[in-house]
């Protein structure tokens, strides 16, 4: 049996992986020269300019022709995209709103920006929502839920969707960490009321910043636009809009994206098949491989595998210990793997645990429900169970067949020295 690398062994890379950054990887030429046209246009704002290049449009109208959804509005960050969603669905003080439990902290944070308070559901073992828990946090002052496909695993929609429509509410996809994921054959995001994506530094296509909120609904969108832009409505016309000002316009923020960042995405866009088929073809090579060579290895479960992007493997184990030993040891051999969120559910994050915002008395946690929200530890326990043994191991769109063997390799030689202490 091999030596451990943290135990003074060889490791089985001699240097890491590739950066878990999965669009800003394969950035290029394209991305370079587009966001020249603009600077060498003058026209970074993208409503008017000197010589506009239209970037942020072409963006959306790639959108929606490849997602298949008629309205797509691209916003400074996924944090954005969540709040102009929520202001869409007129989602404010008094509502409360579904999360699930394991999400980074912004999906609870937008819904607490948005002057609605969150309530969470616990997970199945997909590490997603778990449908079958609504009905526990569910009331009549719910008016929403958040479904969050968690690192390119999507989530059980049919039941998700059901829920909601029996009980009126509403139902977002918070897509940051997911672009490009389908659930029965559609792309998650168009399936609910309103789907919001991010494009930061870390998700699959990526500006640095940015997001992009898309519905099938014109009222939805109308509301969107005008949120996103101080309550103005332009370029009417291109989305058939005719609403007037006078008795449809309210007070909105500036979430515009700029050209600049319309330009990288728009090439950004171009590569998001190629990217997916790299990670998709990795992760699945590298998931049988593991399969043959450690019996009894589980990974977390898909509602649809042929819809998820293979962005990252995630590996379930026995106990939280036996995950931290796994990851310790892994990362000494120069493959990187690692459990998400402190190994917390999202509601352990001090603000929303404490339930304390920015605002004058506390505000909207003061509003005086019939049901009070409490947050306390063990209100998810599948989360709490499944969240700390659960590791994760980035796939690269970069990852070459070497790599690929690489990470088997190491998967099982540390699975293997590991066996006996665990």
């Amino acid at each position: 049996m091999s030596k451990l690398a943290k135990d003074g062994g060889t490791p089985v890379r001699s240097k890491a992986l590739p950066p878990n950054y999965p669009g800003a990887v394969v950035y290029g030429k394209e991305e370079a020269d587009f966001t020249s046209e603009v600077i060498y246009a003058q026209s970074p704002f993208r409503y008017y300019g000197a010589d506009m290049k239209g970037a942020v449009e072409s963006l959306e109208n790639a959108m929606t022709r490849d997602l298949n959804v008629p309205y797509a509005l691209a916003v400074t960050s996924g944090t954005a995209a969540l709040v102009v969603a929520m202001k869409a669905l007129g989602i404010g003080y008094g509502d409360k709103v579904i999360v699930p439990a394991n999400t980074f902290l912004a999906t609870a944070g937008a819904v607490v920006c948005c002057n609605a308070v969150p309530v969470y559901c616990d997970v199945d073992d997909s590490l997603n929502l778990d449908p079958h828990d609504l009905e526990r946090v569910y009331d009549e002052e719910v008016k929403a839920v958040i479904v969050v496909p968690i690192l390119g695993n999507p989530v059980d929609m049919d039941p998700v969707v059901a829920f909601a429509k029996k009980n009126g509410i509403s139902v977002i996809e918070d897509m940051a960490q997911s672009c490009g994921v389908r659930y029965k054959g559609r792309y998650a995001g168009t399936i609910g009321d309103i789907g919001t994506f991010s494009f930061q530094m870390n998700k699959i296509i990526t500006s640095g910043e940015g997001g992009a909120v898309v519905t099938h609904d014109l009222t939805l969108m109308e509301r969107a636009i005008r949120y996103h832009d101080q309550g103005i409505v332009r370029h009417r016309a291109r989305y058939g809009i005719d609403s007037p000002d006078e008795q449809f316009a309210f007070s909105g923020q500036n979430y515009r994206m700029n050209e600049l960042s319309g330009a990288v995405m728009v090439e950004q866009w171009k590569k998001l098949p190629e990217i997916i088929g790299n990670m998709r073809k990795q992760h699945d090579r590298i998931a049988a491989a593991l399969t043959s060579e450690i019996p009894g290895i589980k990974f977390r479960a898909c509602p649809d595998p042929d819809g998820t992007i293979g962005s990252n493997l995630g590996i379930i184990f026995p106990t939280a210990g036996a995950a931290a030993a796994f990851n310790q040891a892994i990362n000494a051999e120069n493959v990187q793997a690692h459990a998400l969120y402190g190994g917390k559910p999202v509601y352990m994050n001090p603000a929303l645990f404490h339930q304390r915002s920015a605002e004058k008395d506390n505000f909207p946690y003061n509003y005086p429900f019939k049901k009070p929200v409490v947050v306390t530890e063990n209100m998810c326990p599948s989360a709490v169970d499944l969240i700390p043994r659960t590791t994760y191991i980035p796939i690269s769109p970069i990852l070459s067949d070497q790599d690929g063997a690489d990470i088997i390799e190491a998967v099982v030689k540390v699975h293997k020295a590991l066996h006996v202490v665990v």
